[in-house]
């Protein structure tokens, strides 16, 4: 089986949405981790996840590569579409899956290999050697890393500082050519240099790429988004709009409340 590349559905005259959910609801046995979530994530543009701990964000970011399949006794109901492709339906490989939507964790996770073995670690997996150097130079420089790393691809990657390595995994991700890249928190762990450069690089990624954060910095979020999702407690969204609209003119009390910080 196969996964296409997925084609952008048509919502409207003037935007496209790569991901789509219909009714989407997450359980952890009988506990309700995300419920009836209905959304369109444009296409090369960043949406941001919001929202107080506990209320689903980084729950439905893990649906959209399928992640939750890893954890025992969670249970998935209604349609989750990457292009016109329903990634819940029967005959849809995760592991294909996961190579069109790729995934930066919040702390920075890099294997204990040279850097330049870290990127190239998932061309190799799928048997893609060919034009390895260029391809793993292109990731870096992508990853706004290549001028810092260049003469040093042969050195462990876990020497690099945290902002590095951040954007190491980065590069790895974008090597192997997904659609979309999820980040859950991908700058919580960094200090204020190494947030701006990652926030700058996530800016510059949706030239090529959509990009879907979770984040608990309503500031970042302001700065970085197209879109902006609230999530509130008991795993609703309640609120997707233009981050501008999101943050100056929300129509729903409760998100005027939360990012006025009232509660949350």
């Amino acid at each position: 089986m196969s996964l296409p590349k997925p084609k952008p559905t048509e919502k409207s005259t003037t935007a496209k949405s790569i991901i789509s959910s219909e009714s989407l609801t997450v359980k952890y046995g009988s506990n309700i981790a995300i419920e009836d979530v209905t959304v369109d994530i444009p296409l090369k543009k960043v949406t941001a996840i919001i929202g107080p701990s506990g209320c689903g964000k980084s729950t439905f970011l893990r649906c959209i590569n399928r992640m939750n399949d890893l954890i025992p006794g969670v249970s998935v109901k209604g349609n989750l579409f990457l292009g016109d492709t329903n990634i819940y339906s029967e005959n849809v490989d995760p592991v294909l899956l996961r190579r069109l939507v790729g995934m930066v964790f919040q702390s920075p996770n890099p294997f204990p290999k040279s850097i330049y073995d870290n990127v190239a670690y998932g061309l190799r997996i799928q048997g893609k050697t060919d034009n390895m150097d260029e391809v793993v130079e292109s990731a870096l420089k992508r990853a706004a890393l290549w001028n810092e790393v260049s003469d040093r691809l042969n050195e462990k990657a876990t020497e690099l500082s945290g902002g590095q390595q951040q954007r190491l995994c980065i590069a790895r991700t974008i090597a192997v050519d997904p659609e979309v890249i999820l980040m859950d928190e991908p700058a919580s762990a960094l200090d204020p240099i190494a947030t701006s450069q990652i926030e700058d690089l996530i800016q510059e990624l949706t030239k090529d790429y959509t990009v879907v954060i979770v984040t608990h910095n309503m500031q970042q979020a302001a700065r970085i988004s197209h879109k902006t999702a609230v999530f509130l407690t008991g795993g609703r969204l309640i609120e997707f709009d233009d981050t501008k609209t999101i943050f100056e003119n929300p129509r729903n009390q409760q998100v005027e409340d939360y990012i006025t910080g009232k509660f949350g």
